[in-house]
């Protein structure tokens, strides 16, 4: 087996990481479709008044809004779930 010393400038630095929130997550996708909140509302089911409350983090969405909301923003619903951060990113916001 041949071995060589591995040399750090080859790779490419880490990535910071941001916490989202699941209400910034919605936001973020329908955004990315180019959907207003209306839009997203008719479309979901959901009232409009409500999605704004989700997406001002007023209100956590319910297993059946979230499916909605998958299922329309075309993601699998850990996507409007998932908060990415990491203790680099936390420290430097802190």
């Amino acid at each position: 087996m041949i071995t060589k010393d591995i040399d750090m400038a080859d790779f490419l630095p880490e990535k910071d990481y941001i916490r989202v929130s699941a209400g910034e997550s919605v936001r973020i996708v329908r955004e990315m479709h180019e959907l207003t909140v209306t839009q997203l509302a008719l479309a979901s089911g959901i009232p409009e008044a409500t999605l704004r409350a989700i997406e001002n983090d007023q209100l956590e969405f319910n297993g059946e809004q979230l499916a909605a909301l998958a299922e329309v923003l075309q993601v699998p619903p850990a996507v409007l779930m998932a908060t990415g951060s990491n203790e680099k990113a936390e420290s430097a916001a802190g």
